[in-house]
This record gives structure tokens, sequence and C-alpha cells, in this order.
């Protein structure tokens, strides 16, 4: 590993100079060094040890280093600069690159959805083939009974608003293995809410299964779901199915919880 910070770009002449030693100071403090001396922060970002000092100690000034007087580390006044960039960004983009870690590790295509009246409406999506013969995209919508992720969605809601959702939906078999009675749905619910995940075999259609997860907000509701695509006969195929479906569904719950931690950053 390298004992030195990450370079700096090319200047030009719209290029802060000092701005940018500022910012590799910040970033000479990593994991693998957390506290350091002035002749190591000099020698981590190239700079002399006169200029160190002082961008040290103006951090200092800032509240954002601390210093006994021989060694510095940085306070958590830092984590402002990381709210303020998740602050401005939508579900969509904090939910997109933990979705394309998972499908990466896994080989699976991977999406995050919103409920939208009495469907699911994808807002992030990354497909790593086509399994589905309806192309799924962000801005497609389903029945949110016969979807993993509007199983999850439901769940969450409110029982007066989830009242209203049952007395209007029409519950229409979309396979032969589609809930199709308000009881079954509300107990398939109940699972759901007990368990923290869904799994959802060829309801929505055969061949197709899939496990989801909620994303909650600070305050712990449910605002989102994440899921993975399975192909039903590649689930099949595995030594072992079961411990296979243990597996993913390890792996998305660990993803909701990113996600919804970097939400909950935002407030």
């Amino acid at each position: 590993m390298s004992n030195a910070a990450p370079a700096a770009p090319q200047a030009s002449d719209q290029y802060v100079q000092s701005l940018a030693r500022g910012l590799a100071v910040i970033r000479a403090f990593d994991a693998a060094n957390p506290l350091m001396t002035l002749s190591e922060v000099a020698a981590r970002t190239g700079l002399t040890r006169a200029t160190a000092r002082r961008f040290l100690h103006t951090l200092v000034e800032l509240g954002y280093v601390r210093t006994d007087g021989k060694t510095f580390a940085l306070t958590a006044l830092v984590l402002q600069l990381g709210y303020s960039y998740l602050s401005a960004l939508s579900l969509p983009q904090l939910a997109q690159p933990h979705l394309e870690e998972l499908s990466h590790k896994l080989g699976e295509s991977t999406s995050a959805a919103v409920l939208d009246g009495a469907d699911i409406f994808y807002v992030a999506r990354v497909a790593t083939r086509r399994i589905m013969t309806v192309g799924i995209t962000v801005g497609t919508r389903f029945p949110a009974y016969a979807t993993s992720m509007g199983r999850v969605l439901l769940a969450g809601l409110p029982e007066a608003k989830l009242r209203e959702y049952l007395d209007a939906v029409e519950l229409t078999p979309l396979t032969p293995r589609t809930v199709g009675t308000r009881e079954a749905l509300l107990a398939e619910l109940e699972k759901v809410r007990e368990q923290g995940w869904c799994l959802l075999d060829q309801e929505l259609e055969l061949g197709l299964m899939s496990i989801a997860a909620p994303v909650r907000n600070a305050a712990g509701k449910v605002v989102a779901a994440v899921n993975v695509s399975l192909q039903a006969q590649n689930v099949a195929a595995q030594a072992e199915p079961e411990a296979y479906l243990e597996s993913v569904r390890h792996e998305i719950l660990r993803t909701a919880e990113l996600i919804s931690a970097d939400i909950s950053a935002k407030h």
C-alpha cells in the first residue's frame, strides 16, 4: 500500500492550489493513518513541513482537525462535508452505486422501487440480463401485490393506508401462483412484516423469483424497496438452493441497510 495521499489533478487557470492542498491534508488521514505527526502529514501530502503546518493549524482553527501539540487527527466535523454531498442526492442517486455493487457481487439484476398508487414504480435498476418477457427499466410499473418490492412496501404502510389499498385493488392472477384473495395477501404481508424481507416465487411471471428488502428513512418509515431478480431454474440448479437463497437474502438486506443509512445521513 502506498504511503502517499492521492495525487492532485493537473493545475489549470481554474485551479485553486491552496484549496487543493487543504483537501489533500484532510484526505491524508485514513483508517491506517488516523493520527499523524506534522512530518508524517508532510510526507503523505508531498508538502513541505512549513506548508503542512500552516494548513493543519488552519484546519484546527476551523474545527476539522484536533491536536495535542505533537500529533494531529480529524474531528467529527469533517462528516459535514459528506453530509452536504448526500443531502443533494435523490433516492435513485443514493441507491444506484449500492445496487451496482450488489449486482456485481451476485451476478444478478437489482432494482429499487417506490409505491405509487396501486403499483410499484422503478426508480433505479442494474440489469445483467433480460429475465422477463417485458423489459424492466427505470419508470416501469407493476402491480404491488404481485411483486416482492410491492409486498415490502405494502407491509410498511400504516393500517389505514393498507386498508384503502386493499379496498381499491383488484387481485388479478398473473400466473397460477399469484395470490388471489385479500386474506391470502394479508397473510403474506404479515409474514413480510415479521421477517423483514420478501421472497416471491413466480407470482409476477413464471420462471421469475425475487427477494426484496425495505429501505427506511431516519424515522424508520419504509420509503422504498430494493430487490434481486432470480431465474427459478438457476436457483433450482444450485447444489443447495435454500443456502443460495439465504446468501442472496443476506446481501439484499445488507444493501437495504446501506441505502437506509445514506438516506438517514441526509437528515
